[in-house]
């Protein structure tokens, strides 16, 4: 358990708190590239670490995340006209480009100096992999661009998506790095799940639902281990890398394409589940895409218009006592995001975590606290940046594998844990 002013660290990332310095020092997925499709389109209101913003692409092309709130008497800028290089207010005429920068105030004369002394906060917005990232710390700290192999491969061997999740980013995240909980929950998806049936290691999942978890640190974050039973006296791996702060993976299945998230703060109480799926050596094929937008795997169904989940708390999840009953889902809830979702929401937006009691299968959840707690401490007192930074550490793979019991996994497996243009992963 934590004790309660390490929970309040941990999960508080606005301006000025601990955590919320810390996800500044780093590249954070803000928005799809579809949002802003085109020069000139209209604008797109986001709140990123609790602060609400405006994203734009210019008529020019150009990209740029600023304030939502003119300088002015603080009129939201999503009202504003796109046009000719920059945003203009429709109150008074204010004009600002996608850097902040005033670039025209009708009702003044030039000579009066003041456009030129009013600038909005902004951070800049780079497209990368079908995203669009922003950094929100220091413009003299910000780190080269990701490097995340999900974003460097060809377009067409990835497809990503993202989804509202209604509780503290800690929770979405503690969830990804558990890999007990896919003997129960996901059970009744397995084998049925266009983007999971068929591999070999999903019976492994299904006959031993007591994994033994071996956690490692690593230059990024941790290397998360769950053993489980195999035949022959050997042991299945299956092994998830936790980059710093909210990057996961989960380790592949079969020839499926590997998938994973990060789980980016909205504010205290809501965050972005953003969901990839790639391949590294062959296009996505057409059916699995397919199932991606029709929300299988790890991806969602929408409400339409939105990226909030058609099964949510408003309508229980879409809860079916019957299809629990009958084990055709462990929870009653369908698809594997939601399966998740639902769970973490019900605890509340910000979970207790005094009035937790862990267990071994937790090791991975108590080292990533206690790694964050102590980069969140370094950070506020030496200014030393914390791990996940360098986009090195983004080069990592998760895996799956089945070795000998005399194999320590973080030895066997680390080859097969490095992203390599043109290799295969590793997956049963």
């Amino acid at each position: 358990m934590l004790r309660r002013e390490q929970n309040d660290i941990v999960t508080q990332t606005g301006p000025g708190t601990q955590m919320g310095n810390l996800f500044r020092c780093y590249w954070l997925p803000a928005l799809l590239a579809e949002e802003l499709p085109q020069n000139g389109c209209p604008p797109v209101r986001i709140k990123l670490l609790s602060e609400r913003l405006l994203a734009v692409r210019d008529s020019e092309g150009r990209l740029g995340l600023i304030d939502e709130f003119c300088a002015h008497r603080g009129v939201s800028l999503w009202f504003g006209r796109n046009e000719e290089g920059g945003l203009r207010c429709p109150y008074h005429g204010w004009k600002y480009d996608v850097s902040g920068a005033c670039m025209e105030i009708p009702s003044e004369a030039e000579e009066s100096g003041m456009c030129d002394r009013i600038r909005l906060k902004s951070y800049p917005l780079i497209e990368r992999g079908g995203v669009l990232w922003t950094y929100m710390g220091p413009p003299d700290q910000q780190p080269p661009a990701p490097e995340w192999e999900f974003a460097t491969v060809p377009a067409d061997q990835s497809f990503t998506s993202k989804r509202l999740q209604e509780t503290n980013w800690l929770q979405a995240l503690e969830g990804g790095i558990d890999s007990s909980h896919v003997s129960f929950l996901h059970r009744g998806n397995l084998n049925s799940d266009p983007l999971f049936k068929g591999a070999k290691g999903n019976q492994y999942n299904l006959n031993d639902a007591r994994p033994v978890f071996e956690v490692v640190e690593n230059a990024g974050g941790l290397l998360i281990g769950a053993r489980r039973n195999a035949e022959e006296g050997r042991y299945y791996w299956r092994i998830t890398p936790w980059v710093m702060p909210c990057f996961t993976m989960v380790p592949p299945r079969g020839d499926h394409p590997i998938h994973g998230h990060f789980w980016v703060p909205i504010d205290d109480e809501t965050c972005w589940a953003w969901s990839f799926d790639y391949h590294p050596v062959r296009a996505l094929r057409a059916e699995e895409v397919q199932a991606m937008r029709d929300g299988h795997g790890i991806h969602v169904s929408y409400v339409p218009g939105t990226y909030r989940p058609r099964a949510n708390k408003d309508n229980d999840y879409l809860m079916d006592r019957a299809a629990q009953k009958a084990g055709t889902t462990y929870s009653g809830v369908e698809g594997i995001a939601m399966q998740d979702a639902s769970l973490q929401e019900s605890m509340g937006p910000i979970v207790d975590r005094t009035k937790e009691n862990l267990v071994s299968t937790d090791n991975g959840i108590i080292m990533a606290r206690q790694r964050l707690l102590r980069a969140a401490k370094a950070l506020a007192d030496k200014g030393t940046l914390p791990p996940g930074v360098d986009p090195a550490h983004h080069l990592v793979r998760s895996a799956a594998l089945v070795l000998p019991p005399d194999e320590a996994f973080k030895d066997s497996a680390s080859e097969a844990l490095k992203a390599r243009p043109g290799v295969a992963q590793v997956s049963v």
